[in-house]
């Protein structure tokens, strides 16, 4: 059969040729010339020499009698693992004698028996056949050949590679040669396998052929190994303890999950890295530190590194049940572990100490189930912990304290009875990135002069506040995300303070920053919104400076501050609450400047119970329930703001408030522009209030504010209306170019009145009654002009039905009228209220004849004392 008909091997790691077969001269075991299978000997370049060629020649006849010794051989006759070089031998004795044939017969050897008999020898033996020629160089280079030894050796499913940064990694292989790279890095290794080692003593020819070094115990292999020396571990439990002190490493060649290597203590921490252990490497074992319930009480663990070590330690499960110590500790300057993939868990003790200067790099772990914090940091040690999972741990998941410092990015911690982060005593760590939430009791805790800088996390859904600062603590909390919190977003207090910038809180069920207790943080450039309570809560003498803050649509007040506090609130735009936009109450203070306070649906600050605030340069917009309210004892300084488009007054001043406001502008409000009532006081002074849809200034129920120098004008009613009364001091006052009278006085008010200038108003009320019109027809029922107020008792309407003078004799001709006193109202008889048609509004009309003798139908001495009022307050009007 000729070579280019027969079959070849075909398996999932065969896929060789000619072509390729040059390519793996480089992985062989000695770089030396192979030689063509050839059929004419005396074919060979003559540049050889002699003893070359007859060298060649011993391989030529070998490959020529391969063919004819294994077809004659049986394969329950070929022993296990029988080495390649006896049977090489055995043949070239025999063929010694013999003449070189002209043609090479292993050419007529399917693959297929070629791969079988390789399949029975060892490394040595195969790179030995590699040797020989192109084909069997290929051959031996078949990846489930060197799989099977891998496996068989190793005692491992997967290749082991050493990466740049020496670390042993398990990986699936790329290519065939990746099994044989693998197995010449690990080839050397001590191997800890008590059960071959025994056997190895008994029988040791059974061994024979194989340069392996086996151990019973680690410690055994650790004072054989050399520095930079590997030990490989297989499957079992040892009871040891270790102590490393030279660089080596250790990997664990676990058979399966099932069957995984455990080095296990009683008494001690389980592995020591002590001085001179430089980087070594332990991988891919599980440690278990187990007193049993005699021991005596010490601190002990799993790992414990030291000064100037810096070990790496790599997908190992760790499991300390000491009541004291720490599962991992580490300490002392330059002590600089790398702790990879591994698990902690279970521990009765901290599952992470880090102290003493000391340093490290902690990524990818997975600490949980830890009865006291998940890491310790303290006295100026500064780890890296990264993309690490801390949770369900029954005390606090990270805690930084004593100066300790550190940087801590991508980790994800929940879950933990206390909160995800506690930073105290001066510590000052950097936390970036991180999600920390479902904290059954919050998620980042700073007391006791704390700081630190917590940067660009996700916090939310904590059962207490996201973060709490307090004690004198003054940390960074910029560019997080904090949310969901079943209480509060950011929570401030006991002379806490803090840079709180850049942050988006939301949806948090209390106020999503709360200050109080004398604190006073600095609150910039955050976005407040969509919190189930209000946006900023400052109380019991809280301060604060609180700008550049967008804060909308919050259920209760955008800000409160209340009981003492003092913030300063700057350049906010605080808009869109389901209630008020900024709200003092029982005693608040503080300064309000220059924000942007609109669109809520009460009004857009509230002054309430003995608050005194200062408000400067504030726009007040689109409040629904007005602009300012200030009742119940309100005070507090309003100067240089502006007011305007509210829904009702631009401000309400009632029940006892007293605030002063100066230089404001009040203006284009839906309703009236200042309104005081209910025994409201205040001094209105340099305001401009224009173009309200109803009164300038509206005074009524016996209050009695202070209004001087201000310019009333442009309004949609008239520039002051008294009544119910009420009283006050207007002094040089100018009031003009308003709709109705620019000073209209109800019956029995009688306010200080002193160099007001009143001109060009345009007088529409009295302009109704000269051309007997009604005076509905000119207020509608949404204003309330004032005018001679007079009931019909002929139809018998109520006190709460106003005539006015048009309708007394167009509609209620012949009818007792009577007049009640002169105030403010609409014409019930004009509007259809009374329950008579209204003459006048339908079209009707009546001379000014029968009006003035409509006029005479009141009583004498009321009718005449109301005509006298007309014309004082007409005196009172400069043309």
């Amino acid at each position: 059969m000729s070579s280019s008909k027969r079959t070849r091997l075909c398996t999932e790691y065969y896929r060789k040729s000619k072509t390729c077969s040059s390519n793996l001269r480089g992985c062989l075991k000695r770089d030396r010339p192979r030689r063509k299978c050839s059929t004419d000997h005396t074919s060979m370049d003559k540049k050889y020499n002699r003893v070359e060629r007859e060298e060649v020649g011993e391989n030529y006849r070998t490959c020529s009698i391969l063919p004819r010794f294994t077809r004659n051989l049986d394969k329950t006759q070929i022993p296990n693992r029988k080495r390649l070089c006896k049977l090489t031998s055995s043949v070239n004795q025999r063929s010694s004698s013999q003449k070189v044939v002209s043609n090479c017969y292993i050419k007529a050897v399917p693959d297929e028996v070629l791969l079988q008999i390789c399949s029975y020898l060892q490394e040595g033996d195969l790179c030995s056949m590699a040797q020989t020629c192109n084909r069997l160089s290929a051959i031996c280079q078949d990846g489930c050949l060197w799989r099977s030894l891998y496996s068989q050796v190793f005692e491992m499913a997967n290749i082991m590679i050493k990466t740049s940064e020496g670390v042993y990694v398990k990986q699936e292989p790329e290519n065939d040669l990746s099994w044989k790279r693998s197995f010449r890095t690990l080839y050397h290794a001590h191997h800890v396998h008590p059960t071959t080692a025994k056997q190895k003593k008994l029988n040791p020819l059974q061994y024979t052929g194989r340069k392996i070094n086996y151990h019973e115990t680690i410690k055994e292999a650790l004072d054989a190994v050399q520095d930079d020396g590997v030990i490989i571990v297989h499957s079992g439990v040892y009871d040891e303890q270790l102590s490393i002190s030279k660089p080596v490493a250790i990997i664990g060649a676990a058979k399966s999950k099932d069957d995984p290597v455990v080095i296990q203590c009683d008494s001690s921490t389980v592995v020591s890295f002590i001085a001179g252990s430089g980087s070594s490497f332990l991988g891919h074992v599980t440690l278990k530190n187990c007193p049993n319930g005699e021991s005596e009480v010490i601190r002990s663990g799993c790992v414990e590194v030291v000064d100037d070590c810096g070990p790496t330690i790599y997908n190992c499960k760790l499991n300390s049940l000491a009541s004291a110590g720490a599962t991992v500790y580490v300490h002392g300057r330059g002590a600089r572990p790398i702790l990879s993939k591994c698990f902690i868990s279970d521990s009765e003790n901290v599952g992470i100490f880090i102290t003493d200067d000391a340093q490290g790099t902690y990524e990818d772990c997975e600490i949980t189930n830890i009865k006291l914090a998940g890491v310790w940091v303290r006295n100026h040690a500064s780890p890296i912990m990264r993309r690490n999972k801390v949770h369900h741990g029954r005390d606090v998941g990270f805690f930084i304290f004593d100066y300790g410092l550190g940087y801590y990015e991508g980790n994800d911690v929940y879950n933990n009875r206390i909160a995800g982060f506690e930073i105290r005593s001066h510590a000052n760590p950097t936390v970036v990135g991180c999600k920390i939430h479902h904290g059954m009791t919050g998620g980042i805790y700073c007391h006791d002069d704390a700081r630190g800088e917590f940067l660009e996390n996700k916090i939310y859904s904590n059962t207490y506040a996201g973060v709490w600062i307090t004690s004198q603590s003054n940390p960074t909390i910029k560019n997080n995300e904090i949310y969901d919190g079943q209480q509060g977003g950011v929570y401030v207090f006991g002379e806490g303070k803090g840079l709180i910038e850049g942050n988006n809180i939301h949806d948090n069920a209390l106020a999503g920053i709360q200050i109080r207790t004398k604190s006073n943080p600095i609150v910039r450039c955050n976005r407040i919104h969509s919190g189930l309570h209000g946006g900023i809560y400052v109380h019991e003498e809280g301060m604060g400076l609180i700008e550049d803050n967008e804060i909308n649509n919050n259920t209760l007040a955008g800000v409160w501050i209340t009981t003492g506090s003092t913030p300063t609130l700057r350049n906010n735009r605080i808009h869109s609450g389901k209630q008020v936009g900024v709200y003092f109450y029982d005693g608040g203070c503080g300064i309000l400047e220059e924000n942007e306070i609109f669109n809520h649906k009460y009004s857009g600050i509230q002054i309430r119970s003995g608050s005194n605030p200062c408000i400067r340069r504030n726009k007040i917009w689109g409040g629904q329930n007005g602009g300012v309210l200030a009742y119940n004892g309100g005070l507090g300084l309003l100067e240089e703001n502006e007011i305007f488009d509210n829904a009702m007054a631009g401000v309400w001043i009632k029940t006892e408030s007293n605030p002063v406001l100066r230089r404001n502008k009040i203006h284009d409000g839906r309703e009236g522009g200042v309104c005081v009532f209910n025994h409201g006081k205040g001094v209105l002074e340099n305001n401009d209030i224009f173009r309200n849809a109803l009164t300038g200034v509206l005074i009524s129920t016996a209050s009695f504010p202070v209004l001087k120098s201000n310019r009333i004008f442009d309004g949609g009613a008239a520039g002051i209306e008294i009544t119910n009364s009420a009283g006050g001091v207007l002094e040089e006052n100018e009031i003009f170019n308003n709709r109705f009278d620019g000073i209209c006085l109800a019956t029995g008010v009688e306010p200080k009145l002193s160099n007001n200038k009143v001109h060009g108003n345009r007088r529409e009320v009295e302009q109704a009654i000269e051309s007997c019109r009604c005076l509905y027809q000119v207020s509608g029922n949404t204003c309330y002009p004032m005018h001679d107020f007079y009931r019909c008792t002929t139809c018998g309407t109520s006190d709460g039905y106003a005539i006015c003078v048009s309708c007394v004799k167009g509609c209620h001709e012949g009818h007792d009228v009577k007049f009640v006193r002169r105030d403010r109202f609409f014409c019930d008889c004009g509007a259809g209220s009374s329950g008579v048609l209204c003459k006048l509004v339908s079209g009707n009309c009546w001379s000014v004849a029968s009006r003035t003798q409509a006029a005479r139908v009141a009583s004498g001495g009321q009718t005449e004392t109301s005509a006298q009022e007309v014309r004082d307050n007409q005196a009172l009007c400069v043309s």
